[in-house]
């Protein structure tokens, strides 16, 4: 099947779901399906956009902006997940009951607006890896429109580019909840801090990377291969070190594998390989 095949499938979709309220975070996936979805139903699309510790303000302001931009109706809902216990223990499933406190909000907006469906930005290469949120998505009867049409990650890129969408070479992002190795408490302060020093590394021009917690003291920064050698600038250092140990944190540490999505999850390949060994 052709790109151009996956993208009338996508708009077929939609226009059969007549109505539609839209998980938003303002990321490559979700700003494609609102694009799509407002072009097609209108003011029969609404996409709500959560606040919350987990959400970087700058990612929460921007998603904002291209709501506005697309021209979309959209509503701001606080999402509370910090004050579940499970999620603040951060088991590796944590990510389920973020997304049923946020599928929650959505479906009382959906019941509230007359709206049928609820869709988030789920696509085919989402399957493809460790995503518990998925979970939740089937409880709760969410449908992926992106995932229906068998879009990847590399198609949703280009079909953006080519509708003129400013997201389409934006970085992947998630929340911050996942800077967190598994099993250290998730709270407010340490989520304010990462977000702090990720804004922070955003503004010396960094693009790909993270700011990821090792203990309470310590951080890991993996960061792209092209921005690797910043890095070996001994100004460029000196100016992160000094800004993160302002933070609080006493260690600061460089990654030399650099950036890669769920590398939180190496640990859990580990722990099933050793579990099949030792049985």
């Amino acid at each position: 099947m052709t790109l151009q095949d996956k993208y009338e499938r996508l708009k077929k979709i939609i226009e059969e779901m007549g109505s539609i309220v839209i998980g938003f975070s303002g990321g490559v996936d979700s700003t494609l399906l609102l694009k799509v979805a407002h072009d097609i139903l209108k003011d029969k699309v609404i996409a709500v956009i959560g606040k919350s510790e987990t959400y970087p303000e700058e990612e929460f302001n921007e998603a904002i902006k291209l709501a506005e931009f697309i021209g979309v109706r959209y509503k701001i809902v606080a999402t509370e997940e910090t004050d579940n216990l499970k999620f603040a223990e951060n088991p590796p499933d944590r990510c389920y009951y973020c997304k049923t406190e946020l599928f929650t909000k959505l479906k009382e907006i959906a019941k509230a607006e007359g709206i049928k469906w609820i869709a988030d930005g789920t696509n085919a290469d989402d399957v493809k890896d460790f995503r518990p949120g998925l979970r939740a998505v089937r409880e709760n009867n969410i449908r992926s429109p992106l995932l229906e049409a068998g879009l990847t990650k590399t198609e949703i890129r280009e079909l953006s580019r080519t509708l003129g969408l400013p997201t389409w070479d934006k970085p992947s992002f998630a929340c911050l909840s996942s800077r967190f190795p598994y099993g250290m408490p998730i709270d407010r302060e340490k989520l304010k801090k990462i977000d702090k020093a990720e804004s922070f590394l955003r503004k010396l021009g960094l693009k790909v990377f993270r700011v990821r917690l090792i203990d309470e003291n310590t951080v890991r920064i993996e960061t792209g291969r092209e921005e690797f050698k910043k890095f070996f600038d001994d100004d460029f250092r000196i100016k992160v070190v000094s800004e993160l140990k302002n933070l609080g944190f006493i260690y600061i540490t460089l990654d030399l594998e650099g950036y890669r999505t769920g590398s939180m999850n190496e640990v859990l390949k580990i722990e099933v390989k050793q579990s099949i060994l030792q049985t």
